[in-house]
């Protein structure tokens, strides 16, 4: 299918554009009361994601009331682990928690290498979005990245640290790779089954990537998100590693399309270390969105000029917080959306 605007596909793949696409990270959330209203069907975030007429609903919401360029499909990156065999819940004002962990090799053997079939719901949701969008705007599909899906598996819930998921990194370096195996090929198949249902793009968020050394990250990450990004060829890849500075020229050597930064990732420096054949996504601090509106226009400016013109996709530089006043949320998109690069 066509699409009416495909300028986040164009920007990923290095193309010209009219303009900076913007997308938002938390587009889909509690910023807009629509989105309330719907949750409050269901009673909560994880059988929201698990109704996909009401996950497709609350996926397009942003499109319509917020203008944002793609939509992203509403779920979670911890339907991964309860593919693989590890159920969670999620705990109004708590996060996810999980009844059982992983401690042992038996633990490990026992999780199953998820498929597409077995986030069916997730794929129902994609197709009814892309049904449902008729060619507005790209679909983004997305995976945690490996490493931030065995921290919640370690750790058995969230956390400022993750200090149970480390120390199992230094004192089972083993079984921490077989784990992380395990969720690489699951992440593979979640993702080209995303793929055939319909996403255009998709994201790894390696939420936690900012907590591990730069000797650990390569060793555990890095390289479990190269081999993901090697085999998703159908689609451009974006990679958004939070706090992963430090392995900023080694992202520029992945075999992906986009490389996101966050807010403390200096544009310029980031540029250099990258490399000119990446895209950047980024960069804007979400607080900003607290700020008044003259503010708001003066810091967009400045990050849509020191990103430039060329293979830059707008976005924050994490997710949206949920007490931003959705009219603020709307006027950083109009901002950036009506910004132009002067001859």
């Amino acid at each position: 299918m066509k699409l009416a605007n495909d300028l986040l596909l164009r920007a990923a793949r290095g193309e010209q554009t009219e303009r900076t696409p913007i997308w938002l990270m938390r587009q889909a959330g509690r910023v807009l009361p629509e989105y309330r209203a719907v949750r409050e069907q269901v009673g909560g975030f994880k059988q929201l994601v698990e109704t996909p007429e009401l996950a497709a609903e609350v996926t397009i919401q942003p499109v319509d009331i917020l203008g944002v360029d793609a939509a992203i499909i509403f779920s979670d990156i911890l339907v991964i682990p309860e593919a693989m065999g590890l159920s969670y819940e999620v705990i109004e004002a708590k996060g996810p928690t999980f009844e059982k962990t992983i401690r042992t090799a038996a633990d490990i053997e026992r999780l199953h290498i998820a498929q597409p079939d077995d986030l069916h719901y997730v794929m129902n949701a994609l197709q009814i979005t892309k049904r449902n969008l008729d060619g507005r705007v790209p679909l983004i599909g997305f995976a945690g990245a490996p490493w931030t899906i065995l921290a919640y598996m370690v750790e058995g819930k969230g956390s400022k640290t993750f200090a149970v998921a480390k120390k199992f990194l230094y004192t089972e370096p083993t079984l921490s790779h077989r784990l992380l195996e395990k969720i690489t090929q699951s992440t593979i198949n979640y993702l080209k089954g995303q793929i055939a249902a319909g996403a255009d793009i998709v994201q790894l968020f390696d939420s936690w990537a900012g907590l591990l050394s730069p000797e650990q990250y390569e060793e555990f990450s890095l390289r479990y998100i190269r081999a993901i990004c090697e085999a998703i060829t159908e689609v451009p890849v974006i990679v958004f590693a939070k706090g992963a500075f430090f392995a900023r020229e080694a992202m520029g050597k992945l075999p992906c399309s986009v490389i996101g930064l966050d807010w403390n990732m200096e544009i310029s420096t980031s540029r250099e270390l990258i490399g000119p054949t990446k895209t950047l996504q980024g960069n804007m601090d979400p607080c900003l969105l607290y700020a008044p509106h003259e503010k708001i226009v003066e810091e967009t400016h400045r990050m849509l000029q020191a990103f430039g013109p060329e293979r830059h996709i707008a976005n924050l530089g994490h997710g949206l917080y949920p007490d931003i006043e959705k009219e603020k949320v709307r006027f950083f998109i109009d901002t950036v959306k009506a910004f132009r690069f002067k001859d």
